[in-house]
């Protein structure tokens, strides 16, 4: 049965019908007083629960004892408010006993001053009237009940009624019939109710049942009545055990009464329970509003609790993670330090004083997505779709050569790029420096000032950001160039966004790597091979939970020797490395430990990788779980060793586990890691703990723990076998893309069955074997006609050019080869694909040059060594090495030939139609970045007609926006000049060990909108060459002759020239610098003057440029007197000078280079002072070419090639004897 307050203030009774319960009628009486009291209460709460103290599951009714609830005997009556004390007065109005304390209000509230209140006597006599509190002294007979005598003339007027007399007065009934409405008499003991139960709690209601009365039969009647510190409340129900009773005021402790009522109005004694209500829930639980870090959530507060202290519990959560709980008395908050792109479960409950709480309210939010905000405060924001490309990093803009200070988060990805690019171990200490930041962080008055963590960013998630922006071309020379500066490279990459990881198996496939093991160090033999195919095993290192220790800046003193320590891993103690990762965490990197064969040197005697987990297993299990499978052993750091005894049991691994503990982490217990060994819980061997603070005998332990895996694990993997296991566990492949999965298995059609490189080149390259050599020394003949002896000239030459007729004959014999069919559909497919074919082909042909060339290197060396006077022996093997060396240039070698044979062939041949599209292939490569063969090494020739071709369509294909400035280098073989290219452009020629350039490259770099008006130009070409006086060279007949054709054509296309010196000294360069001198002096004739830098490597003296002013002054006196000796020669007298010949500053024109590796190799990363030196240069390089008044496209420069080439091959413009001052002096 349900009561709910009425229009007028009175219960109203509300029938209904209950499974188990009787439909009876039930009554409610309540006086006007209390009916006011009733009505001026709080509206009610729309939600909540009441609790009692109880330590009894709410799942069941709760059963008040009548022993335990009310206090026992006649006289001692409890007070019906706090049921504790006893009671001192009962209100007639209210039908209530009260205590002394409860009494008060009675006193002071002036409604409660009018009810009749009477001492406390123990039997309460008197019986009342339930309507109006009267005695009960009429008996109603119509009705068949007691009534009062204002009843009589009220509610039961016309009635028939008799007045009756009390014992007290000693008045008897006037009539009485004695029916059967009145089974006990009034002096009868009634017998009181049965348990009190709770049936169902709401916030503003309780639903209340009790037992029957034992013995009564017949109609049974109950009075029920309910309190707290207001007016009390009163109501009678008939025949049913049960009742609702709602609008109670939450926060408020009630004392429920029922007491069996008589037909007479008698009472049996009370059951008793008290109740606490609890406190509502809040109200509309708000998400206002969600950042990727924070969210603000808000609610209203819950009516009723105006006047009750209180306050609200907040819990939130993503999966896996235990809840954060923080108070606040507001009704909204922010809640910090969230991940991005995650679902958060936020509950709030309200909280009383006493500690109750209510209900909780619960809502669930997802944080926006960290990446896309990262990336668009540092404006990557488009490159999430448009990938970064290769090309547009490398171009030459405004801020190549700027200095200024990172003053935005935009500039941090550029100023990034532009450090590594050029192997700058510094690259990952980019950080924007406001105006106010750039204030001394000196004094007191600094302590305050915090810094503003918006404008920062964790390096890791600067890397991740840009890897996850740039195409497969980026990404790999960005792993390359991060090699370079043993940093840590990507193994798996996330996407906080879709919660996808990737394996970065292309982005590591051009990284190669040589070490040598101790058994090889008497042999000074060395193991060279590509990374990814390397068999080595790898332990990985993770953490489980919050810990103590930083566990990278543990892996940089596990992978460094004391007196060479390096970041391998960004830690908490680099730049900005403090800062919240907000989209790096589940990154997996990967790092090398490659031993050099010195055993005082190296920590580990073989090669081994280390992967390093970011952020908590609990949340990346996949990247954990791929690790387990991968890894010969895995090491997990934690400070919970519950939790890691949780995660044994839970997972199934190939890896060895390892627990590492710090014992001076504050939850570290000793006793509870001793148990853990004792039960069998954990190998006891498997089990590292950091002992002391200082971390030299904990890196200890490691190095040797991880020694002894490498020693006798058999779980290795190679990257590249790891992408099975990789599917397996739902992570993405980054080679798995159609394109290049489509362009490697053309590459392997080529490649796959190559065994003997010199059979595949004699019957798949034919055309540019003996053919061509012999045709490009027929050409030199032609010109030269220094075999012509005595015969007429041009008899001689028409003998020659048969002979030229018959040699491009025999190259028509030959049909294009399936190779070279391949290898032209390859290239001829769309952009990406055709990217991913070239690279895929200079990939397999790379790893099969160490495996053919070492032995032959190995002979040739020995011979060069002991044996110089064994010239054809030499002569012999430098044709085996050039036989046997096979790569991308010979395939792109075999298309000119194939385009220059065609073009002796009528315009209207079928075949030379076929091959005019090849130019265009091989001009799109250029676009592309990849560099192309200008000057044959082994024929000592230009394929005219083929560059001619390739140019032209260069022109074509920019829309004739083709200016090019051109620098280029020349210097000894194996002194660095591709590295110091690939440092100062980004670009990529070849340096692999085992194949040295031959001749001549060009590869095109792109100019800025924004700087082609300062420069003149739309590219910089930059031009690379073989070592002039290369020992495979020297000692054959026409080695100086090739020399000084090289640098001659190389000088003249130039508008900077790089003269690189390995050493200080200049002795080892006096025979080159002739020809350079000579060179100079020939382009001043034509009216060129390039500028001419000298590059020392190997400088490490900080102060080499000052103290090597006496060396600077040396080489130019020598320069000037090779100068004037060429001008003699040429009689050219007003020249004197070198700098007569070419711009040339002896301060500034000479730049002093560190080497290249800072420490031992192979784990010495690229030195700062090398990176830092090569950037002045650049910069110097690029004022000069802003000064040239150069402003050729590219259809000037090939007839200026053309042109160039041809006088040298009439000798025109080489110097051919070995010395000039030798020559000169013979000459006078």
């Amino acid at each position: 049965m349900s009561y709910h307050q009425g229009s007028e203030g009175g219960a109203i009774p509300k029938r209904r019908r209950k499974v188990g319960s009787p439909n009876k009628d039930l009554d409610e009486t309540m006086d006007p007083d209390m009916k006011r009291g009733q009505s001026e209460r709080a509206e009610s709460i729309s939600s909540g629960f009441l609790s009692m103290k109880t330590d009894r599951s709410m799942e069941y009714p709760l059963h008040f004892k009548e022993d335990s609830l009310q206090n026992k005997g006649p006289v001692e009556v409890p007070c019906d408010i706090c049921s504790e004390v006893q009671a001192v007065k009962f209100c007639q109005t209210c039908s209530v006993s009260y205590c002394e304390t409860h009494i008060r209000q009675h006193y002071t509230v002036p409604k409660l001053k009018r009810h009749t209140l009477v001492d406390v006597t123990g039997d309460l006599e008197e019986k009342l009237c339930q309507h109006v509190y009267s005695p009960l002294d009429v008996f109603c007979r119509t009705d068949q009940m007691l009534i009062c005598s204002q009843c009589a003339e009220t509610n039961h007027k016309g009635h028939d009624t008799i007045l009756l007399e009390t014992k007290k007065a000693g008045r008897q009934p006037k009539s009485f019939d004695g029916d059967q409405h009145t089974t006990l008499a009034s002096d009868d003991v009634l017998p009181p109710p049965g348990d009190i139960q709770v049936l169902l709690l709401t916030s503003d209601s309780v639903s209340l049942s009790w037992g029957p009365p034992k013995g009564l039969k017949g109609p049974q009647k109950f009075r029920v009545t309910w309190g707290c510190d207001v007016e009390p409340c009163s109501l009678g129900v008939k025949n049913v055990h049960e009742v609702e009773i709602s609008r109670l005021n939450p926060g408020k402790k009630y004392q429920f009464n029922v007491a069996t009522e008589g037909e007479d109005g008698s009472q049996s004694r009370c059951v008793s329970a008290s109740l606490s209500a609890v406190p509502p829930a809040p109200d509309q639980l708000t998400v206002d509003s969600v950042d990727t870090t924070s969210a603000a959530v808000s609610w209203n507060q819950p009516p009723g609790l105006d006047q009750t202290q209180h306050h609200y519990q907040i819990s939130y959560r993503c999966p896996g993670t235990e809840p954060h709980i923080t108070t606040t008395s507001s009704h909204s908050i922010t809640l910090p330090d969230l991940q991005g792109s995650t679902q958060y479960s936020v509950s709030v409950c309200t909280m009383l004083e006493d500690g109750r709480q209510s209900q909780l309210v619960s809502t669930t939010l997802t944080t926006r997505s960290c990446l896309r905000e990262l990336l668009s405060k540092t404006g990557l924001e488009d490159h999430y779709e448009n990938k970064l490309t290769l090309s547009s990093v490398l171009e030459i803009n405004a801020n190549t050569t700027s200095d200024e200070s990172l003053t935005t988060m935009q500039s941090l990805p550029g100023a990034f790029l532009k450090k590594l690019m050029m192997a700058n171990v510094n690259a990952r200490s980019v950080k924007c420096m406001t105006t106010d930041q750039e204030v001394s962080n000196y004094g007191v008055d600094n302590l305050d000032n915090d810094t503003d963590s918006s404008n920062v960013i964790n390096p890791l998630d600067l890397i991740t950001a840009l890897f996850l922006c740039s195409d497969g071309f980026l990404q790999q020379e960005m792993v390359q160039k991060m090699s370079m500066c043993q940093f840590a490279v990507p193994l798996l990459l996330p996407n906080c966004d879709t919660k996808e990881n990737t394996l970065m198996l292309w982005a590591l496939r051009d990284i190669v790597k040589k070490f040598r093991l101790s058994s090889q160090t008497s042999t000074k033999a060395f193991v060279e091979e590509r990374i990814v195919l390397s068999d080595i095993p790898m332990v990985s290192f993770v953490r489980l939970g919050e810990i103590s220790v930083s566990k990278s800046h543990i892996l940089n003193k596990l992978l460094s020797n004391p007196q060479q320590y390096h970041d391998t891993f960004i830690h908490h103690d680099m730049e900005c490395g403090d800062i919240t990762h907000r989209i790096s965490d589940g990154l997996v990197e990967i790092s090398w430990y490659l031993p050099c064969g010195n055993r005082n040197i190296d920590i580990f005697t073989k090669p081994v990788s280390v992967a390093n987990l970011r952020g908590d297993i609990r949340s990346f299990e996949k990247q954990f779980s791929f690790l387990c499978q991968t890894s010969a052993a895995v090491y997990i750091f934690t400070d919970d060793l519950k939790a890691y005894l949780n995660l044994l049991k839970s997972k199934n691994t190939k890896a060895e586990l390892f627990l590492v503990v710090n014992s001076q982490g504050k939850s570290f217990r000793v006793d509870t890691l001793k148990q853990m060994i004792t039960n069998g819980s954990i190998n006891d061997q498997n089990v590292i703990v950091k002992k002391k603070k200082k971390d030299a005998e904990f890196v200890q332990t490691l190095q040797s723990s991880v020694g002894d895996i490498i020693e006798k694990s058999q779980n290795w993997l190679t990257v590249e076998n790891m992408t099975d296991v990789a599917r397996h566990h739902g992570i993405l492949v980054d080679e798995d893309s159609d394109e290049c999965q489509s362009a490697r298995k053309r590459a392997d059609e080529i490649t796959r069955n190559i065994t003997d490189t010199v059979k595949f080149k004699d019957k798949q390259l034919p055309l540019q074997g003996q053919i061509w050599k012999e045709l490009s020394q027929l050409e030199k003949d032609r010109c030269r006609l220094r075999k012509a002896g005595d015969q007429d000239i041009e008899p001689y030459k028409s003998s020659l050019n048969k002979k030229k007729e018959e040699l491009r004959g025999k190259q028509h014999t030959f049909d294009m080869s399936d190779a070279m069919t391949s290898f032209i559909l390859g290239m001829s497919r769309s952009g990406p694909e055709r990217s991913y074919f070239l690279k895929w082909m200079r990939i397999n042909l790379d790893n099969l040059s160490p495996k053919n060339l070492s032995g032959l290197r190995n002979r040739y060396k020995d011979l060069c060594q002991y044996s110089p006077e064994r010239k054809d022996d030499i002569k012999d093997l430098d044709k085996q090495v050039s036989d046997c060396s096979l790569g991308l240039e010979h395939f792109l070698r075999e298309l000119g030939q194939l385009y220059e044979a065609a073009c002796s062939l009528p315009e209207d041949s079928p075949q030379r139609k076929q091959m005019e599209q090849l130019p265009g292939l091989c001009a799109q490569m250029l676009l592309d970045g990849f560099p192309i063969e200008l000057v044959d090494g082994d024929a000592s020739n230009i394929p005219l007609k083929w560059i001619s071709a390739v140019l032209t369509q260069l022109h074509t294909l920019v829309d004739s926006n083709s200016n090019i400035l051109v620098v280029s280098v020349l210097g000894v073989q194996s002194t660095g000049k591709s590295t110091l290219l690939n440092i100062m452009f980004g670009v990529q020629f070849a340096v692999s060990s085992g194949r040295c350039t031959r001749g001549a490259f060009m590869l095109l770099i792109k100019v800025n909108k924004e700087l082609k008006e300062e420069l003149k130009c739309d590219f910089i070409m930059v031009i690379d060459t073989e070592g002039l006086k290369s020992p495979e060279l020297a000692q054959l007949d026409d080695s100086y002759e090739h020399d000084n054709e090289l640098a001659t054509l190389v000088i003249g296309l130039s508008d900077v020239t790089i003269i690189n010196i390995s050493m200080e000294n200049s002795t080892e360069m006096k025979d080159i610098l002739q020809i350079v001198v000579h060179t100079f002096l020939r382009m001043k004739e034509v009216g060129k003057k390039p500028v001419c830098h000298f590059v020392h490597q190997n400088v490490s003296d900080m102060s080499a440029h000052d103290n090597n002013m006496r060396e600077r002054k040396k080489l130019l006196e020598q320069l000037n007197e090779m100068t004037q000796a060429a001008a003699r020669m040429e009689k050219k007298e007003n020249i004197t000078k070198f700098t007569d010949v070419t711009e040339y500053d002896p301060d500034t024109s000479s730049c002093y280079i560190p080497g290249l590796w800072h420490g031992t190799p192979p784990m010495s990363p690229v030195n700062a002072g090398y990176s830092e030196a090569v950037y002045d240069l650049k910069e110097n390089l690029i004022q000069d070419l802003i000064k040239c008044q150069s402003n050729d496209d590219m259809t000037h420069f090939l007839k200026w090639t053309q042109s160039l080439w041809e006088s040298v091959k009439l000798e025109k413009l080489i110097f051919s004897v070995r010395n000039s001052l030798v020559a000169d002096a013979y000459s006078s």
